[in-house]
């Protein structure tokens, strides 16, 4: 196929998940480009402040930041062909929760990645993925084979 294909890589930013999955697709030289949330965690949560003000009370600093952070990944969400959502072992990662909710409401093409521990407790999310890995490398071989139609 002659397009370039938009992967928006959401999820959990403590690992480095997302530099495995474009060092492979290039490696590969797959038609691809990549987007995804802003990673910087102090940036993300202080955007709002930073920007449009401080708040005193947590919630409005939190809710301001939340905002324009919605900015880029409702407009990345809508962009991208093709959503990849990796639940990590620590902490609850509620925005993937909703990144995914929000890429199965659009009809978008979803692949889930997370390890065997987190089966249970993402069985929805796992049902409306087309997709459902442990690593990134398997990630790679899914991009390869739709772009390509070619199996490793």
């Amino acid at each position: 196929m002659l397009m370039t294909w938009t992967i928006y890589l959401s999820g959990e930013i403590h690992t480095d998940w997302r530099d495995q999955i474009e060092e492979g697709a290039k490696a590969l030289d797959l038609p691809v480009c990549f987007s995804g949330p802003v990673t910087d965690h102090a940036a993300s949560d202080d955007c709002g402040v930073v920007i449009l003000g401080q708040e005193e009370n947590k919630f409005w600093h939190d809710h301001k930041g939340a905002k324009l952070n919605a900015i880029r990944t409702r407009t990345l969400l809508e962009a991208a062909d093709i959503v990849v959502v990796r639940f990590g072992e620590k902490y609850k990662q509620w925005n993937a929760a909703f990144d995914a909710g929000f890429a199965a409401a659009l009809g978008k093409p979803m692949i889930v990645m997370h390890g065997k521990d987190h089966q249970h407790a993402l069985k929805e999310v796992d049902a409306a993925a087309l997709a459902v890995t442990e690593t990134p490398q398997e990630v790679v071989q899914i991009l390869r084979y739709v772009m390509e139609g070619k199996l490793a």
